[in-house]
């Protein structure tokens, strides 16, 4: 389970699980609208985070930013973490 502490929204906190086919699982938002957040959890499951993290980069809401748009960077951060890992 890879976690990633939002900036600039009102969800907190994005968990979510990457299987060996880089497709996304169990995606969770702590804090938010928990209505739409659901909702986004349900639409990316299953999909691979490439996908995902091109199609919601770049969604405004308030702060310049969005939970979309926060998923996209959590998913960017995982991947970076798991390239650092490569390297060592």
């Amino acid at each position: 389970m890879f976690s990633y502490n939002t900036k600039g929204t009102c969800s907190r906190l994005i968990v979510f699980d990457v299987d060996e086919n880089d497709n996304i699982h169990n995606v969770k938002f702590i804090g938010g609208c928990s209505g739409n957040l659901q909702g986004i959890s349900r639409l990316v499951e299953g999909k691979n985070i490439d996908d995902v993290s091109k199609l919601l980069k770049g969604i405004k809401c308030k702060n310049n930013t969005s939970c979309p748009d926060q998923l996209s960077h959590a998913i960017e951060a995982y991947k970076m973490r798991d390239k650092a890992a490569v390297k060592q």
